[in-house]
């Protein structure tokens, strides 16, 4: 019989799973080099929180209930979380930038003119240590 580019897994029973195979599979995943989804189908696992009881029973990390293992996030989900950042950051840059202006206003400081002299002058070093190397 001829195998065309398909795996083929044998599917185990449960009288197949040695301690030393348990061991084996939970220091796999643990290492990252299956998940446990992946484990499962590779060693013809069938039952569906078989690896995550192994995971629990006998790993070094945490397999708790609660411990959700994450799908590959696809380009449009990073984008989108990205964004949400991007948008949370400019809400805090707006919130700063309105602290600094009632500061200045209650205590009668200027912030923005000691800070951007300062600033001003770094850039200044920059582009002169840039232009000597060249």
């Amino acid at each position: 019989m001829e195998n065309k580019g398909r795996r083929v897994h044998n599917k185990r029973t449960q009288k197949d799973y040695s301690l030393a195979f348990k061991l084996q599979l939970v220091d796999e995943v643990e290492k990252g080099l299956l998940s446990y989804k992946e484990a499962q189908f590779k060693y013809g696992i069938q039952g569906k929180t078989t690896v995550l009881t192994w995971l629990r029973k006998h790993g070094r990390l945490e397999w708790t209930e609660s411990t959700e293992m994450k799908k590959k996030s696809t380009p449009n989900n990073k984008i989108k979380e990205l964004e949400r950042k991007l948008k949370r950051l400019e809400m805090e840059k707006r919130i700063l930038n309105e602290a600094i202006d009632v500061a200045d206003e209650l205590f009668g400081t200027e912030i923005r003119k000691k800070c951007l002299p300062l600033s001003q002058a770094a850039f200044q070093e920059q582009v002169q240590k840039l232009d000597s190397e060249q």
